[in-house]
């Protein structure tokens, strides 16, 4: 049988114009999709972005991963970092962002996780939505009303994030399941790229672009040209085919409200696995 959801992707990366580390990293392959930003400096933050994309890299060619599996992988990667931290003079982490393409009962679905202030957006019939949160203190000012969304762009405190992997951090990893529609476009990205483009710049190149190299190509060379003050990495993952239930619409019309009515009960999930 073929995957639920059959998948084209890109990736690119770029140390950018003013670091020679690039503590970013990426994995783009079948069936996981995600980035991680890397804190704490030369032989510390590349190594602990690395170390959390390693814990998934076990789930290469399965047909499937659980939530289960996603949250053990998660674990995983904290213990290590956290253990690389402890040795490092000024601790390790790192964020982590992306989607895993994945099924439930047959159905194709994207596991979306996130922790940090790396993003994953979907672009839907040409309209481009952010699904994660940043885990940051810029958006907990914004979320409390004491700061705009543009002020937040210059705003002197934009890099320090509430949670990450490592580096003595608490907290969460977001983890949520989000129906896939043939079409769908996901951006996974690290902070390098959000911080010099704006969302309507992003949301314009993708709809631009149809190949997802290209597009991904063009979203980091856009973000050094822009400025490129930070390491830069984006993910473009298409779903070209998505395996739907025999009760489901052709279209995908949810919006962010309506994930949690579609939020698959945990019972069903955590016994699977590929």
């Amino acid at each position: 049988m073929t995957a639920a959801i059959t998948t084209a992707s890109g990736v690119a990366t770029d140390a950018g114009r003013r670091r020679t580390l690039n503590e970013d990293a990426a994995l783009a392959s079948w069936p996981c999709f995600l980035v991680a930003d890397g804190m704490g400096g030369h032989d510390a933050g590349d190594v602990a972005a690395a170390t959390a994309l390693s814990a998934f890299q076990r789930f290469a060619a399965r047909e499937w991963v659980t939530v289960d599996d996603a949250r053990g992988a998660v674990e995983a990667a904290r213990s290590c970092i956290e253990s690389f931290s402890r040795a490092q003079k000024a601790g390790a982490g790192t964020t982590l962002s992306g989607v895993i393409a994945t099924e439930i009962d047959g159905v194709g679905y994207w596991l979306a996780l996130n922790v940090g202030d790396s993003r994953t957006y979907r672009l839907q019939n040409g309209v481009l939505t952010q699904l994660t949160v940043d885990h940051s203190l810029v958006q907990e000012l914004i979320d409390a009303g004491a700061l705009t969304e543009e002020g937040a762009r210059g705003d002197r405190r934009r890099n320090v994030v509430t949670r990450a992997l490592g580096a003595g951090a608490l907290g969460e990893t977001d983890v949520w399941m989000l129906p896939a529609a043939a079409g769908d476009r996901i951006l996974v990205c690290t902070d390098g790229l959000t911080e010099e483009l704006p969302a309507d710049l992003i949301e314009a190149t993708l709809n631009a672009e149809v190949d997802p190299r290209t597009a991904a190509a063009r979203l980091v060379r856009e973000a050094v040209m822009h400025g490129g003050r930070d390491n830069i990495t984006a993910i473009v993952v298409d779903a070209v085919d998505v395996r739907r239930g025999w009760d489901e619409p052709e279209t995908d019309t949810l919006d962010r409200a309506a994930w949690h009515d579609d939020t698959v009960p945990r019972e069903r999930i955590a016994g699977r696995s590929g």
